[in-house]
């Protein structure tokens, strides 16, 4: 129970890192408000949580959207008074090098996976300090301290969230509110089973994702949910107590290499 009476907000949390983190957060004690865009599968993810014994409230959000941004932590406090945590999980994954990533693409990419971010963050953080504290962790990438092809705006935007996360980190330290990221490697979520997301047209296989990932991440896999899920618990625990500003990669050993 190391998150028992703390309330936090996990978005994205309709499936991946975001639901694992969800159900794991609701393991430890938390009260959890959880957004989404797939209204099924937030209100499922809800009713498993709430069977864990803790309050859940699901609420449909897109995160690009100030006003979904301002709705979820109203909602947040209408219903617990408090905010203790914040996981900043929502973000989307998208491809191209600087010469064929569209207007479009890099707007859409730095509204979910930035702005996103800093919106929520600078919605909570009053809250926070009057309570004394509290901790957010953005869910950054392994490509948050490395870079890779054919992914130029999704690898800039983590870039970003990796700096947004120290410099937030170092200007409310003294506030008792500490802001550290996760920073997964390939991990496998719903997005490695979509068409075309590797080379070809057919969905990948959890057979041909293993052997995609044994030739190039050293753990010979692609990392769980849940294994993710695990990091952020101890980021958002008083297990880290000590621990601000910190970019936790959780890759396999894929940035050793």
């Amino acid at each position: 129970m190391r998150l028992k009476d703390k309330v936090a907000i996990i978005t994205g949390a309709t499936s991946g890192i975001g639901k694992a983190t969800a159900l794991r957060f609701a393991e430890e004690g938390a009260d959890l408000v959880v957004t989404g865009r797939r209204v099924r599968l937030g209100k499922a993810v809800e009713a498993e949580c709430r069977s864990k014994g803790v309050r859940c409230v699901f609420v449909e959000a897109d995160h690009s959207k100030v006003e979904d941004c301002q709705r979820v932590v109203e909602a947040a406090l209408k219903e617990f008074n408090r905010i203790d945590i914040l996981f900043n999980n929502a973000g989307i994954v998208t491809k191209g090098t600087a010469e064929t990533t569209s207007e479009e693409v890099w707007k859409e990419t730095f509204d979910v996976n930035v702005t996103a971010v800093w919106r929520m963050s600078r919605l909570v953080l009053p809250h926070m300090k009057r309570q004394g504290g509290g901790v957010i962790v953005n869910n950054g990438s392994d490509w948050s301290v490395v870079a890779g092809r054919d992914a130029f705006p999704y690898i800039m935007s983590k870039g970003a969230v990796g700096m947004m996360t120290k410099a937030m980190a170092l200007d409310f330290a003294r506030d008792g509110i500490r802001v550290n990221a996760v920073c997964p490697g390939d991990t496998f979520v719903d997005r490695w089973m979509e068409k075309g997301y590797f080379e070809g047209s057919d969905p990948v296989t959890l057979e041909e994702a293993i052997k995609v990932s044994s030739a190039y991440i050293p753990l010979g896999r692609f990392g769980k949910p849940e294994e993710i899920a695990n990091a952020v618990l101890f980021l958002a625990s008083d297990e880290s107590s000590f621990v601000t500003g910190h970019l936790l990669l959780v890759d396999g050993g894929n940035t050793a290499q």
